[in-house]
């Protein structure tokens, strides 16, 4: 395989086709986030073991996400010409030790230590991962590079959390974040056999992400991410208590049910992947009313597991093509500083999970199951008024002309 000739834009020339390193950044991305969402499968076990609150526990997901949001957009910067591929595999060799300690911790304050090592190894992985669609494949290629390697994120929901409930029913929720630690050194095992050499031959600045967020359909592109991910985190987070609570259903059926839903996000992928390579507004807005929906609707659906799988196949869907939607969306309003706005998009994704769970955490203990619910399908709501409202135009620099013949601002830059 010959290794991509990689410009200082971030693009690709030149780039050998093969799709093995697009599919192992898939892998990537299916091992942080089967470990950034395992406490939502195993929330119940997790705390009665450690003598918690499920609000406590919940907490677990957001001091992932608050320090991966910290740590992601600062990735390019701080990490300057460095290889990105022996940044990857480090930092998923380090992601795997913080499962090893998550598996062994005998209170509270060593799973939030453990989940803290885990949250800045996802901060970078995901800083570099979300970018990287078009360094490893080119043209026509680029958005099915970027739906396949977020893919990962639905396929985590297939595979990682409901595979991690049924260890856990059977062996206990330890084997699981034991099996995300060995699977973790399989994905590094990988990504050094089929990952070309990334080098940046530009160091990035931390003005480049001032530079992105001056850019009014990069902005709308992370408010929308901001506002879905937090209201989806909000509810979905707490699932699991609602169906034991509401709807009755036994651990094995809650199970099926997280299965259900995690099919339905990859064909949610891989249907909206597509359609926001040509329409990213339409699978944005299609993506966002769906999760409005699915939230709404579970409280009324708790009174039969049908109705309760017809609409986690609804939120299924949806959700599973917000990742690929909302970052094509920022991607295509900017795609002069790819691996920056990424970045962003990145720290910004991670940083709603974590106030997600705990917005949730608050709202489930101190006002129950149903509000929790009406409150992640609210918020969603704001998220689709946005996507409807802006667009994700590419916007360029204004030539210097006089005010009569100067582009509408909508299509300039700053």
């Amino acid at each position: 395989m010959r290794n991509a000739k990689t410009p200082a834009s971030g693009t690709a020339d030149g780039v050998d086709y093969h799709w093995s390193p697009v599919i192992a950044v898939a892998l990537s991305t299916f091992t942080v986030v089967s470990s950034e969402m395992m406490p939502v499968g195993l929330l119940t076990p997790i705390s009665d073991t450690l003598s918690v609150s499920d609000g406590v526990t919940g907490l677990s997901l957001t001091i992932t996400g608050l320090i991966a949001a910290a740590v992601s957009p600062f990735v390019p910067a701080l990490i300057g010409r460095r290889d990105r591929k022996r940044v990857l595999v480090a930092f998923m060799t380090l992601l795997s030790l913080a499962n090893a300690l998550t598996a062994v911790a005998p209170g509270f304050p060593v799973l939030a230590f453990a989940r803290t090592v885990l949250g800045i190894s996802m901060g970078v992985v995901w800083g570099l991962a979300a970018g990287l669609g078009p360094r490893l494949a080119d043209g026509p290629r680029t958005a099915p590079a970027t739906t396949i390697i977020f893919s990962g994120v639905s396929i985590a929901s297939v595979l990682g959390v409901p595979l991690g409930t049924y260890i856990a029913a059977f062996l206990g929720w330890r084997a699981a974040f034991w099996a995300l630690a060995l699977l973790g050194m399989v994905v590094v095992a990988v990504l050094v056999r089929t990952l070309p050499a990334l080098p940046v031959h530009e160091r990035s600045r931390l003005d480049g992400i001032v530079d992105a967020l001056r850019n009014r359909g990069v902005a709308a592109g992370l408010a929308i991410t901001a506002l879905v991910v937090f209201g989806h985190f909000t509810g979905y987070t707490y699932v699991r208590p609602v169906l034991e609570t509401d709807a009755g259903l036994s651990a094995g059926l809650i199970a099926v049910c997280l299965l259900v839903y995690g099919l339905a996000g990859v064909v949610g992928n891989f249907t909206l992947g597509p359609l926001a390579g040509r329409y990213p507004k339409g699978a944005v807005a299609s993506a966002l009313a769906g999760v409005v929906t699915a939230a709404l609707l579970l409280p009324f659906a708790v009174a039969g597991a049908v109705t309760v799988l017809l609409v986690l196949v609804v939120w299924g869907v949806s959700y599973g093509g917000v990742s690929v939607s909302t970052q094509t969306w920022v991607r295509t309003a900017d795609p002069a500083r790819i691996e920056a706005s990424a970045a962003l998009w990145a720290g910004v994704f991670n940083a709603s999970i974590a106030l997600g769970a705990f917005a949730g955490g608050l709202v489930i203990d101190n006002a129950g199951d149903r509000a929790v619910m009406f409150s992640a399908g609210s918020i969603t709501l704001v998220g689709l008024i946005v996507a409807v409202a802006s667009r994700p135009r590419p916007t360029v620099p204004c030539p210097s002309r006089s005010r009569r013949e100067r582009p509408a601002a909508a299509d300039c830059a700053g």
